[in-house]
């Protein structure tokens, strides 16, 4: 029964990308990794400052290379989104 408040929170994955998931009452709704409270945004970020998968690894030991894999091909996707200016 969707609209009872007691109700477990809904969690939606996108096709393609079942390690990432999105919960509305955690993390802000931002996307996720397998319900975990680590963010897409996060592994893209650390990537992004040079961190290497193992050292990534090493310091959140629930992730599993598939994870940071996923992550990344999901960033990716994004940023090959279209927006219409003017």
């Amino acid at each position: 029964m969707p609209d009872d408040p007691k109700a477990a929170p809904t969690v939606g994955t996108l096709p393609g990308f079942d390690r990432i998931t999105f919960e509305p009452g955690k993390m802000g709704g931002r996307a996720c990794i397998r319900g975990l409270r680590i963010t897409v945004g996060l592994i893209v970020g650390l990537v992004a400052d040079g961190a290497s998968r193992d050292g990534i690894l090493a310091d959140y030991p629930d992730l599993e290379p598939e994870d940071i894999r996923q992550a990344l091909t999901y960033a990716a996707w994004l940023a090959r989104e279209e927006i219409a200016l003017g």
